[in-house]
């Protein structure tokens, strides 16, 4: 597989009225993202916007899954700001490999696909084929700051 045209997946976003966040920082001992070889993994990342987020608490009590979607796709964009740190450019990255969301649930709430929906459809709306992955969705009791959802990405780099 080979990476994107030059500045095609910053195109992708503007179409999509989108832009890269700027890089969250740490809420603990570790960093948004490592590159080992040709992968990058992002550490878990929050739906955090300027440093604080916007809906808090449990999907399918507090919050619609809806709005838990919405936020899995905040969650991309900060992952994604931690790749582009690492990488360099989004356009380097020959492949999404894997993506784990996990969705603070209500007990009853067992629609965890449906929100991280909200992560894979917007990687596949900036990367096309190359953003076909593997995926988990994970429901948990309590995920930090009481987030609604989290998502780690992991990606393939081009050679």
């Amino acid at each position: 597989m080979t990476a994107s045209a030059p500045g095609t997946i910053a195109r992708r976003l503007a179409e999509l009225g989108l832009e890269l966040p700027p890089v969250a920082a740490p809420l603990a001992s570790y960093v948004p993202a490592v590159r080992s070889g040709r992968y990058v993994y992002t550490a878990g990342q929050l739906p955090l916007v300027d440093g604080t987020l916007p809906v808090t608490g449990k999907v399918g009590a507090d919050v619609t899954p809806e709005a838990a979607a919405e936020q899995a796709r905040v969650c991309v964009l900060n992952a994604l700001a931690a790749i582009h740190d690492v990488a360099g450019s989004l356009d380097r990255v020959a492949r999404v490999v894997k993506v784990v969301g996990y969705v603070a649930s209500d007990p009853s709430f067992t629609a965890q696909p449906a929100v991280v929906n909200g992560a894979s459809t917007l990687i596949g709306e900036l990367f096309g084929d190359a953003g076909v992955h593997a995926r988990s969705a994970v429901g948990v009791a309590v995920l930090p700051l009481d987030a609604p959802v989290e998502v780690e990405l992991v990606v393939e780099l081009e050679e």
